[in-house]
């Protein structure tokens, strides 16, 4: 989306500052962090991030043209700060690109975190932490997509006892208990285990990092599960 056009780039107004955020959620980091981004944080609630996602992805669906005009003028725009307003854990799948299938997104908007079958290990977890206390994210969605390969690996796992290679078995077992939880159940079984794994994910989100917990419980931040269809690009968004 062009950056002289679109107002969402200029309406961020009321910001807290890192500080200050922090003393709201009660989540404390050593003054002024080496790595902290700087700047303001976005105003959006973390229910006009998700409207935005939803209006996006049907642009992107209705009407699939990317704005390549003023890249230079957006990546000046946020050089010295960043205020993304979306924190996305997608799958590594090279279809599944999530600025593009939520509306065409210039830089700075989403804080994305992408590995095959997306799954939430330390590093992933820290990132989103750092998203959510640090710079303001107030959504986290889980992005799991149709046909995904590390699912249709766990489901192999299933039902044939396959053994994968290297790191490729570890990884694939993080989705084994999602395949196992829906195994024999009505419905496509890697389809079945793509929304599982989804959705517990995002609860292991709420559930494991004390810092994300805290800020759900304060209404600061939202986390959810969803899937993307590769067929008609659409989003799906489960409770």
């Amino acid at each position: 989306m062009c950056f002289i056009c679109d107002e969402r780039l200029s309406s961020r107004r009321g910001f807290l500052s890192v500080a200050a955020y922090g003393a709201l959620t009660g989540f404390v980091l050593p003054a002024a962090p080496a790595f902290a981004a700087g700047g303001a944080v976005t105003a959006l609630s973390a229910d006009e991030a998700l409207a935005k996602l939803k209006a996006g992805n049907e642009k992107y669906v209705n009407a699939p043209e990317l704005c390549s005009a003023q890249l230079g003028a957006q990546r000046e725009h946020v050089a010295k700060s960043q205020a993304p307003w979306a924190t996305i854990i997608s799958c590594a799948d090279s279809r599944v690109p999530p600025e593009l299938l939520f509306g065409g997104l210039g830089v700075g908007e989403l804080f994305v975190a992408r590995n095959a079958g997306n799954m939430v290990d330390t590093a992933t977890m820290g990132t989103i932490e750092y998203g959510a206390a640090v710079l303001g994210v107030p959504l986290i969605v889980v992005l799991g997509h149709e046909r995904c390969g590390a699912a249709s690996a766990a489901c192999e796992v299933v039902e044939k006892k396959t053994k994968f290679p290297a790191s490729i078995g570890p990884m694939v077992d993080a989705i084994v208990p999602a395949a196992l939880a829906v195994v024999g159940k009505p419905g496509d079984f890697v389809d079945n285990t793509i929304r599982e794994s989804a959705i517990r994910t995002a609860r292991k989100i709420t559930t494991e990092s004390s810092i994300v917990a805290e800020l759900v419980k304060n209404g600061k931040v939202k986390v959810i599960a969803a899937r993307y269809d590769l067929d008609d690009g659409r989003v799906e968004y489960f409770s």
